[in-house]
Parts: C-alpha cells; structure tokens; sequence
C-alpha cells in the first residue's frame, strides 16, 4: 500500500496532537503531519508539549522548519525517538517569520543547502523517511526551469519523496494568506515533475477541496494532500479509506467519531487539557448537515469555561441529534 496516497497537510494552530487524534478516527490510513517546528523550538523548548503524541495517530509525520543542517538533524533524532514515521523538511511556508529565520520557502533559490540539510537529517535517522514539501517557485523564479534543478539537487543528497504545493510563493509583495489563494495553481507542472522523475514520490498539493477534486490527479501522481478543506469539514475524510484504499469498513457516521473520541477527550481534560484545545478542531463535524450550527453556537460558548468537562461535547452533540429527530418526525 502506498503510504502517500493520501495526506493532510501541516497546518500552523491547527494540526497539533488533538487535531490529529480526531482526524484519525476518520481514517485508519492516510498519513497525517504536524505543525512545523523550527529546529530550535525542539533543541531549546518543551519537547514533551511540541512533540508528543498518541500511538493511535500513526502513520504521522514530524514536519521540521529550519536551515542548519546540525540543528536539523539533532532535531530529527529527537524526533526519532518520540517515534514519528517521517521527517520533513519544510521548503514552502512563506511567512515573514520563516523567512527572517532562513527557512521555508526562501530555500527554495538554495537547493544546495537544502540538500546538505537533507543529507544531514538522513544521516541522523537512516531508518526514516526524510522528505520535502516544496512549492513550484519564488518571486521572479522561472518555475519550469528551477524546480526540475531543486528536485534533482535535493533527490541527489537522499530524498525520494516530494509534496508539491503547486503554487508560487511570493515573498515580496503577498502575505501568507494571500499566497494560499493568489498565485494560481500550476497542476500541469507538478505533473510533469512525476512524469521526469518516475523513481521518486511526488504527491500534489494546493488548491483541493474534496476527494473529487483530488481523485482525478492519482492517475498521474503517488498521492494527494488535502489541507484547509480537510480541516473545516473534516468529516470528508470519512470516504478516504474507502475510495482511495479499497478499505471495505464501513466508515464511520459523526455520532460515532464523537462517541469514540469521548473516552479519550475525558482522559484528556482529566490530565489538565482545556476542553476548548479539543474543540476548537470538532467545530466543522457537522458541516452541511441539520442542527449544525447549534452544535458550533453550543461548543464555542461553553468550551472555554474554566470548568469545562466533555458533557459541554455531549450536550453538544444532543443539539444536532434532537434536530435529526425533529427533521425527521416532520
């Protein structure tokens, strides 16, 4: 089974462990990755906080920020033995942040350094996957003619998997946000970059709001990343195993994502999590269906009560059943 046939991608506040702990319950095989964390926010931080997390999250993915090439493989060794399944580089997130800390996007006009820092992260954890999320180009970059030259740098000093966000990057003159939406979207090249390095992994990303915009690409790519979408409506992941693993179980409905992250939502709040750091990622559950935005009004004006427990989840979830019931009695 191809292990990158189906991702959600690192998103900043938003795929941390109890996000991921939830998303899994929706899928048992797509491959999930963390929040980027800069080499040094895992050298000098709290690593029990940045970097743990449930052994239901596997397969899952430690996405690293940075460009000492020292810094970054005593970062992924660290990583190593918390017991993540992949370290990635990150060479696509263009936030003014990343690029005064000369990492992100801007490594992209350095595909030498990326791959001496690829190298160095291989050398530390050679029983893992080492891989690079990349865009198409920055600013004046000719993307045709740079990405080629980057993936065959980068694959030269070990990597041999490759998620594309195929989009630009313009670090002078749109902020992050906008270079979500802005640049336009570039499928075509992406494509051929598998098409000219058929050894190598090459999953696509950008731009994709459901599985049916992202089926069509696997004709021609090793696998799809979903990343805004799968976050706000994140009961999209429900037909993932289904229709992009031939899984034949029976995806689950809502009411049983909630049952089942109850138990754990519990321990959670019982070992001093606040109930909102859970919540806050559930909102979207019920998007589209009846009693949806009572179950969203309910969550965000009780879950950040000082004495909040997972009844504040089932009364919730009272909400949007009660409506079921009353739509269907009508």
């Amino acid at each position: 089974m191809n292990p990158y046939r189906f991702c959600v991608a690192p998103m900043m506040d938003w795929t941390d462990r109890f996000d991921r702990y939830f998303l899994r319950l929706l899928s048992r095989h797509m491959r999930l990755y963390t929040e980027m964390l800069t080499a040094n926010a895992v050298l000098h931080g709290d690593r029990v906080r940045l970097l743990g997390f449930d052994a239901a999250e596997h397969p899952v993915a430690l996405q690293l920020g940075g460009s000492d090439p020292a810094a970054l493989a005593e970062a992924a060794k660290i990583g190593a033995g918390f017991g993540y399944d992949e370290i990635n580089l990150n060479v696509g997130c263009p936030s003014d942040r990343v690029q005064s800390g000369r990492f992100g996007a801007c490594l992209m006009a350095e595909p030498e350094l990326v791959a001496r820092c690829v190298d160095a992260i291989s050398k530390a954890v050679p029983h893992l996957p080492v891989t690079v999320k990349c865009r198409i180009g920055i600013d004046r970059q000719s993307p045709e003619e740079i990405l080629p030259r980057f993936i065959a740098t980068v694959r030269d000093a070990g990597c041999a998997v490759f998620i594309i966000h195929a989009r630009m990057a313009w670090l002078e003159g749109l902020s992050p946000k906008q270079n979500r939406d802005v640049p336009p979207l570039d499928y075509s090249l992406a494509h051929r970059m598998k098409a000219e390095f058929p050894a190598l992994t090459v999953v696509l990303n950008g731009g994709l709001h459901s599985l049916d915009d992202a089926l069509p690409h696997l004709d021609c790519m090793d696998g799809v990343m979903l990343g805004r979408a799968a976050y706000h409506n994140p009961y999209l992941l429900a037909d993932v195993d289904s229709r992009l693993f031939g899984d034949r179980v029976p995806p689950p409905s809502r009411v049983q994502v909630i049952e089942r992250l109850l138990p754990w939502a519990e321990e959670q709040v019982g070992q001093g999590v606040p109930l909102h750091c859970i919540t806050r990622h559930i909102i979207g559950l019920f998007q589209g269906q009846p009693g949806a935005k009572s179950w969203r009004r309910y969550l965000s004006e009780n879950a950040h009560k000082s004495n909040a427990g997972i009844e504040i989840i089932r009364d919730a979830l009272a909400c949007v059943v009660d409506s079921d019931l009353a739509r269907a009695a009508a």
